[in-house]
C-alpha cells in the first residue's frame, strides 16, 4: 500500500510540474517580424526568453552604405547591438557571450580597439570567427546573448 501511495504522489508531482513546464517561459520580441511580414529581413531583432535575450546578427554595413574603415564599421555594428540592448532594457555589460563573424581576420585589432570602449565591467565570453564574405560586403557581423545583471 505504501508503494502504491508513493507512486500516486510521484505521478501527481510529475503531472503538476509537467503542466508548468508545458507553458514554458514567456517570450518578448524586440523589433519583431513574423511570417506575414514581406520585408527583406525574415527575423526579429532579438527575443527574450525568460531572463535571457538572444540577439540576431547585426551588420555594420548595408546594401547602400559601407563604412570606409574597419574601425568605423566596428562602431556602426556595435552601435546597432547596443541600440537593441537598450530597447530591451539592457546594456552591453549584460552580454554574456558574443560571436563576431569577420570577413578578413586582419581586421581583428581594429575591431578590438573599438569593442573595448563599449564595456564598463567584465567582457563577455567571445568568439571571433574568420567567416569569408559577409552579406553586403560587410566586414563584421555580431550576434550575442545577454542576461540582465
Amino acid at each position: 500500500m505504501t508503494i502504491r501511495r508513493s507512486a500516486t504522489v510521484a505521478l501527481l508531482l510529475c503531472a503538476i510540474s509537467g503542466g508548468a513546464a508545458a507553458q514554458g517561459p514567456t517570450r518578448k520580441y524586440i523589433d519583431p517580424k513574423s511570417a506575414a511580414d514581406t520585408g527583406a529581413t525574415p527575423f526579429s531583432g532579438a527575443v527574450f526568453v525568460g531572463d535571457t535575450l538572444y540577439l540576431s546578427g547585426q551588420l555594420g554595413a548595408s546594401a547602400n552604405a559601407k563604412p570606409e574603415t574597419a574601425e568605423a564599421e566596428a562602431k556602426a555594428v556595435l552601435d546597432k547591438v547596443q541600440a537593441t540592448l537598450v530597447k530591451a532594457g539592457l546594456t552591453m555589460d549584460d552580454l554574456v557571450t558574443v560571436t563576431i563573424f569577420c570577413s578578413d581576420v586582419a581586421n581583428y585589432a581594429a575591431f578590438n580597439t573599438v569593442y573595448r570602449t563599449y564595456f564598463k565591467k567584465e567582457f563577455p565570453a567571445r568568439a571571433f570567427i574568420g567567416s569569408g564574405p559577409l552579406l553586403f560586403g560587410a566586414r563584421f557581423e555580431v550576434q550575442g546573448i545577454a542576461v540582465k545583471r
